[in-house]
């Protein structure tokens, strides 16, 4: 037996079958449903038969196990988690790497990262030599980074005989993994539950979503006043939407812990910190798979993710709110239940989640080839039309993506390396048509300008044209037209709503919204609008080491509107 123990997990049961599973095959693919212990054991066991192997060979320098995990608070987390199992202390036998952290040491053997990191690595090590077993978990989650990288250890495979691979999904469709390998393994692990009660609670006509959190909250409340909820909402503003609205509230003992991305890596780890008080945690699909939030009795399931979807028709790549897969609707309900009998709360009806596609599309489904070309050449993956794809992308899609690079500068020739602006646009996680927007307007000093512009046609139009009222919307719209540019016409929007702000952050929301009655307009979408602008204002400053300025507030100093 090795020197740590393996908790009574459901992972934990299925020990030998995948060990067994490791020594016959070099790569296993493991199947778990949330909360079955695979991404805490997993790394455990690779370790085990690195250091069975080890005795075996004498003298045969033992490699790492390398787990990655689509993001950053899901690597730290777990690899605290693992740490404290093993009775070791961060940064020695176990240890992470994510973007601007790291904790790691000659003694590491485990090592957490996220996928973009292993990706980069691939850069200075092809042959990624310090591993002798990489897990990739969340495999099911099919990002870029994840498809690269399934793609990319399909040849490395072949050029290392001694690496082994584990490839861990909470989803069934893990049958096209094993397939794409050579029929490789698969071993079920089943999931550790109480029994899961579901309601569905839909929302009434024209009901915000934070008011209809709201609502949840009250019934769940009148059920049970102490046990900790998770709330799934769509993105960061919904969240702090929701949060000040329910701190508002003063709730009898009761904390509201928001997680989302942007939050620092202290601010994120609060939530796995036990309180005497209820808590409720306001959680986009990061808490979906990768992390185990402990002490969640109830979920709320908005039913709602922001999904990043390639628009064919504007040709810019979008994040869009959507209805969520059936896939994802059973991991969030697969959060409750754990610790005891749960109840899921969706926030939509049994006909909606019927009628939802029944998994989320790879990302390479809806993305802009010019973009994932864009990324190959940067990571050096070679050839888009010889890479092995899981679902590899059509010759014409190929050949447009191409043909758009070329159209921006980004190579030297159709078939060529990155121009130095290609490596510029390869580093801004935008379409590289709106990312050459904001190259060219740097140059011309008219950044805060141009910033907005993209940042609007990165969401659905604000404008709304509903039926019957469709002449009256035309009238209010016109106000803001400029007759010779669309462009301008989204910058008098803007400018329009300036006078509704509080601060860089905040607005007067219920005269914000009357206005957008009045001028048919979309306050959710100029929500998002709002987000994607502070969002390209934050990237910009990490890319440049300065932000745009504000849109001047009188029109005359726009740019070179003027001239």
């Amino acid at each position: 037996m090795p020197d740590w123990d393996y908790p009574d997990l459901p992972v934990s049961r299925k020990r030998d079958k995948i060990l067994e599973a490791m020594r016959s095959s070099r790569v296993v693919v493991v199947v778990g449903e949330t909360g079955s212990g695979k991404t805490t054991q997993l790394p455990k066991m690779a370790l085990e038969l690195v250091r069975e192997s080890a005795k075996n060979h004498p003298g045969k320098r033992a490699g790492r196990i390398g787990c990655t995990q689509p993001r950053r608070l899901a690597a730290t987390s777990v690899a605290r988690r693992v740490a404290e199992e093993m009775r070791e202390r961060e940064g020695g036998l176990v240890g992470y790497q994510v973007r601007f952290a790291e904790k790691v040491s000659e003694q590491t053997e485990i090592k957490f990262m996220t996928d973009g990191i292993l990706l980069a690595e691939t850069q200075r090590d092809r042959s990624l030599r310090q591993y002798d077993t990489l897990i990739i978990d969340e495999a099911h989650e099919r990002s870029l980074n994840i498809d690269f990288l399934l793609g990319y250890f399909h040849g490395l495979l072949e050029r290392r005989k001694d690496l082994r691979l584990v490839i861990s999904s909470a989803t069934l469709d893990a049958g096209r993994f094993s397939e794409f390998y050579r029929n490789a393994p698969v071993v079920e692990v089943e999931g550790r539950t109480y029994p899961v009660e579901d309601h569905f609670l839909p929302g009434e006509q024209e009901e915000e979503l934070r008011h209809h959190v709201a609502r949840a909250v009250d019934w769940i409340s009148q059920v049970d006043d102490k046990g900790d909820v998770l709330v799934f909402l769509p993105g960061e503003r919904e969240i702090r939407d929701c949060a000040k609205l329910l701190e508002g509230r003063i709730l009898s003992d009761t904390e509201i812990l928001p997680v989302y991305a942007r939050l620092s890596l202290a601010q994120q780890q609060q939530v796995f910190r036990s309180s005497e008080r209820r808590r409720i945690v306001l959680a986009t699909n990061v808490a979906e798979t990768s992390l185990t939030i402990p002490g969640i009795v109830y979920v709320i399931d908005s039913g709602l993710a922001r999904i990043s979807r390639f628009n064919p028709g504007r040709q810019v790549q979008r994040l869009q709110i959507e209805q969520i897969s059936q896939a994802s609707a059973r991991q969030r309900r697969g959060r409750c239940g754990r610790i005891r009998e749960g109840v899921c709360l969706r926030l939509y009806d049994e006909f909606d989640l019927e009628q939802a596609p029944e998994f989320t599309d790879p990302e390479i489904r809806r993305s802009s080839l010019a973009g994932v070309v864009l990324r190959m050449k940067a990571l050096r993956l070679g050839d888009v039309r010889e890479f092995p794809f899981l679902d590899p992308p059509s010759p014409r899609a190929v050949a447009e993506g191409f043909r758009t690079l070329e159209e921006v500068g980004a190579l030297e020739s159709r078939q060529g390396e990155l121009t130095e602006v290609g490596r510029q646009l390869a580093r801004l996680p935008l379409d590289p048509r709106l990312g050459r927007m904001l190259l060219e307007a740097r140059d011309r000093k008219v950044l805060g300008e141009v910033l907005i512009i993209v940042a609007g046609l990165s969401v659905m139009d604000v404008r709304e044209r509903p039926p019957e009222k469709e002449s009256k919307a035309d009238e209010m719209h016109a106000a803001f037209e400029d007759p010779d540019s669309d462009f301008v016409s989204l910058l008098n929007i803007w400018h329009a709503l300036l006078e509704f702000r509080k601060d860089d952050r905040r607005w007067h929301r219920n005269q914000l919204r009357r206005f957008c009655e009045r001028k048919f307009l979309s306050m959710r979408r100029i929500m998002e609008w709002d987000q994607v602008a502070r969002e390209l204002g934050r990237l910009v400053r990490e890319q440049y080491g300065k932000g745009p300025k504000p849109l001047p507030e009188e029109r005359r100093e726009w740019g070179e509107l003027t001239e």
